[in-house]
């Protein structure tokens, strides 16, 4: 047998390859770095799982947090409930006895509504509301239009005098909401009213224990207005939809819904189609927030944006708080590049060629007012300063006032409407453009009637004196338009030579019967 080699004895073994040392060393490096990759792998899943339980953990504190405040306004409301409806009862008891002891004393009215101050305003506004005639009401609303300002600080004094507001209110604005019965001889437009009454109405309503969240309407006027609503949603389809109804009409409606607390979510997308197409009106961003649509404000923004109301954008920002999502300065400076373009275009409009740079100047004056009051209103000076803006506004204005004052012209000189230098004399045959003569133009082309004549007889001139010299020219020098004048009429007097001297005396010292120019 043969004998067990000692391993400590070096044999004749086979010895290892190099190409097997190479694959070990290969594989005992893939072993390391898959061996790093699943622990990487297994730390990224316990930190996303830590994450994620931090997430789950903060959501349900704050669900935990929501639902107790939940659950303590439900009990306030609840424990309020009874105390609201005293307050409620207190007040219809207290307007009752004073409508009561109105109706029963001989209370001289003043038949025309004329009201010497606000207390007497109050007093004829509270007493209406005691007797309840909204007719009344509502006629001396209308009848003072031009003291909004004090009405909308009286009628909420007023309103709280009534013993059922809301159906007061509803009862006051039915001539001309939901829908005008006045017919077509309705005469102006009274939506300002609507909306004035309604907005007075929501401090008189809110709960006097949780305030707006609350609306003290009772349920058969609430479901009366719903019935309203949808009357005007009616009304709105046989107008022919949304892009023909009138803004006014838009606001109330929309006022309407807030002030009886009415909103409801199905309707939210209708809201907002009405919101945006009357979003240049003051109110709407608040009306906006007020009918649920916060959620909709950046899509609605950028709707605005879209259609170039940059200006209307800008209010619906600040509204909201998305002012670092759409930034005011680069909006308004897109507003008035918009605004200059369309000047242009009216200048180009061969439709306008009248009023073309009455009308440019008018579009671009009014851009530069909005933009420089927006400026003021959110304090944006130091971002988007005015002056310049306001330099330009005072060149419109100016231009605009210098159109409108005759050009003094001596009578010897014609002067281009571009700059004011001297023309040479025209030649003969070309009329086409007026220029001034020494003596009296012709009746087809001069007349004045808002001047009077002289009553003295024309005198006779004197022989011609040299030019002005050093006393200044006549007061009263004849004046071309700077548009050019008509072609002249068959059998009219031709235009006098240029080169005529003017005349420096008058015979008895009395100006002569002329009258200045004026082209029509």
């Amino acid at each position: 047998m043969g004998s067990i080699p000692d391993p400590g004895e070096l044999t004749e073994l086979t010895q290892p390859s190099f190409d097997e040392f190479q694959r070990q060393t290969s594989l005992m490096t893939s072993c390391t770095l898959l061996w790093k990759e699943l622990s990487d792998h297994i730390n990224s899943l316990e930190q996303n799982l830590m994450k994620q339980s931090e997430t789950l953990k903060r959501k349900i504190e704050a669900l935990d947090s929501e639902t107790k405040a939940s659950l303590d306004s439900l009990k306030k409301r609840e424990l309020s409930i009874e105390d609201s409806v005293k307050i409620a009862l207190s007040r219809v008891e207290f307007n009752t006895k004073a409508a009561m002891r109105t109706l029963g004393d001989d209370v001289e009215d003043n038949p025309d509504g004329e009201v010497d101050d606000g207390d007497g305003l109050l007093q004829h506004l509270k007493s209406t509301c005691l007797k309840m005639e909204a007719k009344e009401f509502w006629s001396f609303v209308i009848g003072k239009k031009k003291e909004i300002d004090l009405l909308r600080e009286k009628i909420p004094a007023a309103l709280s005098e009534c013993i059922d507001p809301a159906r007061f209110v509803m009862e006051a604005i039915s001539e001309v909401f939901p829908v005008d019965k006045r017919g077509n001889e309705g005469g102006s437009d009274l939506a300002w009213a609507c909306v004035l009454i309604l907005e007075s109405l929501i401090p008189v309503v809110v709960d006097p224990v949780i305030g707006k969240s609350r609306i003290l309407v009772t349920p058969s006027m609430k479901e009366q207005a719903k019935e309203i609503a949808e009357t005007w949603k009616k009304s709105l389809e046989e107008r022919g939809g949304i892009e023909n109804v009138k803004t006014p009409d838009v606001h109330t409606f929309l006022q309407h819904l807030v002030t009886f607390g009415i909103v409801k979510k199905e309707d939210l997308e209708l809201y907002r189609k009405l919101v945006v197409a009357s979003a240049w009106r003051k109110q709407m961003p608040k009306l906006a927030v007020s009918l649920g649509l916060g959620d909709q404000m950046p899509d609605m923004i950028e709707e605005l944006i879209s259609k170039g109301q940059q200006l209307d954008a800008v209010h619906f920002t600040y509204e909201v708080g998305l002012v670092d999502k759409f930034p005011p300065v680069p909006l308004l400076k897109s507003f008035l590049r918009d605004a200059k373009k369309a000047a242009s275009s009216i200048l180009d409009d061969p439709n306008n060629t009248g009023r073309a740079a009455q009308l440019a100047a008018r579009k671009e004056q009014s851009a530069l007012r909005a933009v420089i009051k927006c400026i003021e209103e959110y304090k944006l000076e130091a971002e988007f300063p005015p002056e310049n803006l306001k330099k330009r506004l005072e060149q419109l204005e100016k231009t605009k006032t210098e159109k409108r004052k005759p050009v003094v012209v001596p009578a010897n000189k014609r002067t281009r409407v571009n700059n004011g230098g001297p023309m040479p004399p025209a030649k003969a045959g070309r009329l086409t453009n007026a220029y001034v003569s020494s003596f009296p133009a012709p009746p087809p082309f001069v007349r004045s009637p808002s001047h009077t004549q002289y009553p003295a007889p024309v005198p006779g001139y004197p022989s011609p004196p040299p030019m002005y010299g050093s006393r200044s020219p006549p007061t009263n020098p004849y004046a071309y338009s700077p548009e050019a004048a008509p072609p002249p009429l068959a059998g009219s007097y031709p235009g006098a030579p240029m080169n005529y001297p003017a005349y420096g005396g008058y015979g008895n010292g009395l100006a002569p019967a002329y009258q200045q120019a004026y082209y029509r």
